[in-house]
């Protein structure tokens, strides 16, 4: 019999007589049971000899069993047994005679033992299991484990025992405090900025920690996209309604000083070709907001740092005599240290300033957190009173610091030679941003300018001082005034996109937490306010649907109206650009004296109406605010103005208290993804990721082709697409150097090659012949997997490098400055548009391209593109890219040019899909099978030797690792010549796009590349290009276009 029956067979005769036995199936004989007349023999359970109730059942069965026959009768009167199941009386060998006689006393003795042990087998718990799990399973109910009632009758008082035991083997807990106050630690600030040492929290941390996917990024811990699937919810949000985010990871830097020191110092740092500069006349009013590209000294176009945002501070302030001005320049957190060490040197600016404004306290060590968590004298368990000293009360603040530097290094430098201090104001100041129609609504139901202290009202206790002071001064109330009123004209506007770009607007309003709504719902314009376009013109006001905006009726008799209109036009006027945010004393006093969450709380049940409004008079908070207009999609013609909105800026402290009522009027908040999102529909290059001539973003795709790199090796080789086969190159980072450098040899190539050609036939035949297309014996080449380029550059099986194979092609050091990198990326704005000429089509419907010759562009000339690559060498251009047809662009989709084939295919057939890339042969996959074969012999026969003598070490002194199959494994081949398509460049965003229904994508082509392509096109068929995915071997047909 096997174990598991011999278990189950003992289980049933465990609590039973000596005399019973159960026949399943055995068949007894000499004294042996068989299981259906085979197998192993089974004998009786022994009882344990050394248990008393065991012996005393035996003295009694033998005391009172009657007299047996002698042994042979008993041998002779045996019967084998085979039915299954039934209980057998009687010791093994009853004879199954009946009795003559029997003795009753001694029967009815025998009989009571034998109902005295069942009646304790059946009320003896054999298991561990409660009395409801005994029942069946169509009777068990789920109250049951806590009401006693719902068992039949007959178990509950069993139940009310087990459940009074249960009680008492409970751990007592502390009755002051919940359970979500014992998971707590004990002082939840120092808990708090133990976990920010590494990676600094916004004031919203906890809000999106909450609600979103959080990332460690940059020094900060931010929120990445939404828990819940909010894509196209979030794309409804900016096209008509409204999406928030927090912007306070954006960096500030603080320049004070004279103008002229200010604008001599930063002019080398910027260059007029590519737009505005800091000495930009609105700009320099403080009415706007500007945005540049900063260099570094003396070295445009090369020497790139980055994009950044300025704002002055008005000139003409109230109250304000000084001559030195104020600049603040918004950065991304990536780009701070190259851009301040440049700004530091071009300043002068090399001497630490001792800070005398409110610096946040560094980060408490592990030993100082200890001392300070330790409560004695008190238990653990109590609660703990509050202790108040008085003024030498000293509470705990809520850690603020920066994600980019350490709390102990400076904040602020000085010179003596230009009188210049520059300050870093990182996480000084919260940055909300409201993107979509109804940011004019949600703004204007949310904030109240703050109401005027009068002569009547008692201010002497009042913590607001620099208002009482403010209000003193009529020149400044007056000004409030005007501020407010604009404001409230913001309510008559329908959407952003209608207001002048960077239009700045100083406020100071009420704390927005006392006119909270009780419940969350949608703001929505008002209707009396908001002037309705006329439906002649066929204009909608609701969202950005419409591609263009129309000035309002002319309506004179309304002078709100009047306003409006000069609003549009002119934005607001240069003295309501003023704001006590400037301002760092203020700024300190109001963070200082906010009132906290819980104190306004209390003073909302101490009203006499539950519901009402609450009115604090003089001990309001007042705080000031900037609001700066955002521009939306500034370049192309279709869809202008679209996600336009507004920036908050804030007083530190103060972010929550403005957040949640953003949000109870109808804000939906999105992450990271969504600032990528709303940059790709913009059109707009995203930071860092589409800087490849900046450190960050060098540093960016480092990190980007690791990430990519580690999720391509977790699957195995059958589950992953082989590259090589497909004939990509770079998947994961893009050769941005070599593209540039073999686009120029190529070109060099073609123009010997014509020179020669044209000493015999001429130089007009020579270009009519295609030149996009390869070149004689490298589309074979590419066709056939490689051909003479893969031979050539497969290097010996130690030598091969699988990290990033594009970066080892350009031989460049990771984290190499951009002074050291050979290539650049185009922007100057004249050459743009002399670009984005050349790529439009010359006939067709475009009336982009029928406004072409009127504003006294070039042709497309052999002197004019030589002139054009002499001034930017090896150089970029930033192009978008959308497909008529069906497909899906992807990151690091390849750009090629179209062969003359294509063309003629799609003249024929205007549904042509594409071209598909032939399959390339991987001669790699051999040697790499035979390297990691080699390698495991290796490694097994050190491990052999290690373990023999007795070595510590088991890793063996191998060579490089092994490279990936499916990847290039050493320096790239030519990457233009590589495939059956000439690679133009590649595609850094792309994604289905909602707002025009089909494929778009965003990257960068070769200059060079570029030129060449158009030289060779005809007129009708300009911008036409292929896009085919790393992954894939079909190309997709789609235009090329360059917008300004």
């Amino acid at each position: 019999m096997s174990n598991a029956k011999e278990r189950k067979h003992a289980k049933k005769m465990r609590n039973q007589p000596t005399n019973v036995t159960l026949s399943s199936g055995f068949v007894p004989e000499r004294g042996e049971k068989h299981l259906n007349g085979g197998g192993k023999p089974f004998r009786a359970q022994k009882l344990d000899p050394s248990s008393g109730t065991s012996r005393q059942q035996q003295a009694k069965m033998a005391h009172y069993s009657p007299s047996r026959p002698d042994g042979n009768e008993q041998s002779s009167s045996k019967v084998t047994f085979r039915k299954k199941g039934g209980w057998k009386a009687g010791p093994e060998g009853t004879s199954q005679e009946i009795p003559k006689y029997i003795t009753a006393s001694t029967f009815a003795q025998a009989r009571a033992a034998e109902i005295s042990a069942m009646l304790k087998a059946v009320t003896q718990k054999s298991s561990n299991s409660l009395v409801f799990q005994t029942l069946p399973r169509h009777m068990r109910r789920r109250a049951m484990s806590h009401n006693v009632k719902r068992l039949p009758r007959r178990l509950q008082e069993i139940a009310q025992k087990e459940a009074e035991k249960a009680v008492h083997q409970k751990k007592e807990h502390s009755k002051n405090k919940c359970h979500k106050a014992r998971r707590c630690h004990i002082n939840r600030m120092l808990e708090f900025n133990r976990r920010q040492r590494k990676n600094r929290w916004l004031e919203t941390h906890i809000w999106h920690a909450k609600r979103f996917h959080m990332v460690k990024q940059w020094g900060y811990c931010l929120g990445e996209r939404p828990t819940v699937k909010s894509h196209r919810a979030c794309y409804r949000a900016m096209t008509q309604r409204c999406l928030l985010q927090d912007l306070s990871y954006y960096c500030c830097l603080e320049l004070k000083g004279k103008e002229e020191e200010i604008l001599k110092a930063l002019s080398p740092m910027c260059s007029i070709d590519t737009g505005l500069t800091f000495a930009a006349v609105h700009c320099l009013s403080g009415k706007r907001q500007g945005s540049l590209l900063l260099y570094r000294a003396h070295q445009y176009p090369r020497g790139m740092l980055g994009p950044v945002s300025f704002i002055w501070k008005p000139e003409r302030t109230p109250g304000d005599t000084s001559e030195s001005r104020q600049l603040w320049i918004w950065l991304h957190p990536t780009l701070k240290q190259d851009i301040l060490e440049e700004i530091k040197a071009a300043c002068q600016c090399m001497e630490p300033v001792e800070s005398t404004t409110c610096i946040p306290d560094p980060l408490l060590a592990p030993a100082q957190e200890k001392s300070q968590a330790k409560l004695p004298d008190e238990k653990i368990g109590k609660k703990r009173k509050r202790k108040d000293d008085g003024e030498n009360a000293k509470p705990v603040k809520k850690f603020m610091g920066d994600g980019t530097r350490a709390a102990h290094e400076p904040h602020s430098w000085s010179s003596t030679t230009t009188g210049i201090v520059i300050s870093d104001l990182t996480m000084e100041i919260n940055r909300f941003r409201l993107i979509g129609p109804l940011s004019h609504a949600i703004l204007t139901d949310a904030l109240q300018a703050a109401a005027v202290h009068t002569e009547g009202e008692d201010t002497e206790d009042t913590p607001h001082h620099w208002w009482t002071e403010t209000c003193r001064n009529p020149d400044t109330v007056s000004l409030h005034h005007r501020q407010e009123a604009v404001f409230d004209l913001l309510g008559g506007i329908t959407s952003p996109a209608e207001i002048p770009a960077g239009t700045i607007l100083g406020l100071t309003v009420g704390d927005p937490r006392i006119n909270l709504p009780q419940k969350r719902s949608k703001v929505l314009p008002n209707p009396e306010k908001c002037q309705e376009f006329s439906y002649e013109e066929g204009m909608c006001t609701c969202s950005w649907s419409c591609a263009h905006w129309k000035p309002l009726s002319d309506q004179t008799d309304d002078p709100d109206n009047e306003e409006v209109r000069q609003l549009r036009l002119e934005g607001v006027p240069v003295e309501c650009a003023h704001s006590f945010i400037w301002s760092q004393a203020v700024c300190k006093s109001v963070t200082e004296n906010k009132i906290s969450d819980q104190d306004l709380n209390r003073k909302r049940s101490e009203l006499l109406v539950p519901g009402s409004q609450l009115v604090l008079g003089p001990h309001e908070s007042k705080i000031p605010l900037l609001l700066i207009h955002q521009p939306g999609k500034v370049t192309g013609d279709g869809r202008r103005g679209w996600g336009s909105g507004w920036d908050v800026l804030l007083p530190k402290a103060w972010g929550m208290a403005f957040w949640i009522p953003f949000i109870y009027r109808g804000a939906r908040v999105g992450g990271l993804k969504e600032t990528v999102v709303h940059s790709q529909y913009k059109r707009s290059p995203s930071i860092p990721g589409d800087f490849p001539d900046c450190s960050a973003g060098i540093l960016f795709a480092e990190e980007q082709a690791k990430n990519l790199l580690e999720k391509y090796k977790r699957r195995p080789p059958a589950k992953r697409p082989n590259y090589i086969k497909l004939g990509t190159l770079a998947p994961f980072c893009l050769p941005w150097e070599q593209l540039t450098r073999d686009w120029e040899s190529r070109v060099q190539a073609q123009e010997e090659l014509s020179g020669a050609s044209s000493s015999s036939g001429g130089e007009s035949d020579s270009r009519d012949q295609a030149p996009c297309a390869p070149m004689p014996g490298q589309a074979a080449q590419g066709s056939g997997g490689g051909g003479t380029a893969l031979h050539n550059s497969s290097e010996p099986e130690g030598a091969m490098d699988t990290e990033c194979p594009a970066q080892a092609g350009t031989e460049q050091v990771p984290g190499q400055d951009a002074r050291g990198q050979l290539f650049c990326v185009l922007r100057s704005r004249a050459s743009l548009k002399q670009l984005s000429a050349w790529c439009r089509p010359s006939s067709g419907d475009s009336r982009a391209a029928q406004r072409a010759p009127g504003r006294g562009q070039q042709e497309l000339t052999a002197e004019a593109r030589r002139s054009l690559l002499a001034r930017f060498p090896r150089a970029l251009v930033w192009v978008s890219l959308s497909l008529p047809g069906k497909g899906s662009p992807e990151p690091h989709a390849m750009i090629c040019v179209p062969a003359q084939e294509d063309l003629l295919q799609l003249r024929r057939d205007r549904l042509y899909c594409g071209p598909q890339e032939p399959k390339h042969s991987d001669p790699f996959k051999s040697q790499i099978r035979k390297q990691k074969e080699r390698q495991t012999r290796e490694k097994r026969r050190h491990l052999g030797r290690a373990a023999s003598e007795d070595l510590a070490e088991a890793d063996p002194a191998a060579g490089p690792p092994a490279p990936t199959l499916g990847l290039w494994p050493g320096p790239l081949p030519d990457v233009t010549a590589h495939c059956s398509r000439v690679l133009l460049g590649f595609v850094t965003q792309g994604d289905f796009s909602m707002a025009v229904g089909g494929g778009e994508a965003l990257g960068f082509v070769s200059l060079t590349g570029l030129l060449d392509m158009l030289a060779g096109q005809a007129a009708a068929e300009r911008g036409l290009v292929l896009l085919r995915p790393p992954a894939s071997p079909q190309y997709r047909l789609a235009r090329i276009a360059v917008e300004v």
